[in-house]
């Protein structure tokens, strides 16, 4: 008989991350082998701890779980599903191109949770139902990808200055490419086009 499934848990709430590990020990054939508050901790950790699958929040600031999923993923060839309190309709579209096998909403119940751990790490892949029917009436998204990635610097408050160092653009650059996009969004300033498109999971 083969061992439990190891599984690498990350969530930058330190509370919900102990009671979802304690939780998913209860399950017979699952084990947390690692732990982790950041995407940054959690590639860290699957570097060390190499284990079957990875449950990662998709909210851990100053970034997200996608790029952490993608590095997990793409390097290590560790499964992953995604958990997230906002289902974003965009978001689903980046997280299966990340590598992302499954994706369900915080709400799910932990035995729930145990079952598509099981079905992930035997090959299959699982998407939440509504998450599933949002992003099949996503709106397209019309910024380019120059646009999208200064709305992502100036989501947080930055400057045109740190911006533009951000992305390696001059200011004027960086500007026209802010205003572009907000006038596409029809939005009075940068940072309410970052955050609409950031609501649209594009960034």
């Amino acid at each position: 008989m083969s061992g439990p499934i190891r599984v690498l848990l990350a969530d930058d709430e330190t509370l919900v991350r102990g009671a979802l590990a304690a939780l998913l020990e209860l399950e017979a054939d699952l084990t947390v082998v690692a732990e982790a508050a950041s995407g940054a901790e959690a590639i860290a950790a699957a570097s060390s701890a190499r284990p079957d699958i990875a449950l990662l929040d998709l909210e851990m600031p100053p970034g997200d779980g996608l790029t952490a999923a993608a590095e997990i993923h793409g390097a290590l060839g560790i499964p992953v599903v995604m958990v997230t309190r906002h289902a974003r309709p965009g978001v689903l579209r980046r997280a299966l191109a990340a590598g992302v096998r499954g994706f369900v909403p915080k709400t799910t119940p932990v035995t729930r949770l145990a079952v598509i751990i099981r079905e992930v790490h035997g090959g299959r892949r699982h998407v939440d139902a509504d998450i599933a029917a949002a992003a099949l009436t996503e709106l397209p998204c019309p910024l380019t990808a120059r646009e999208l990635e200064v709305l992502r610097a100036a989501r947080h408050g930055a400057t045109i200055a740190q911006i533009a160092e951000a992305v390696h653009l001059a200011p004027g650059t960086v500007r026209n490419y802010l205003s572009t996009a907000m006038a596409k969004l029809h939005a009075p300033t940068r940072y309410a086009a970052a955050r609409s498109a950031w609501q649209q999971g594009w960034i």
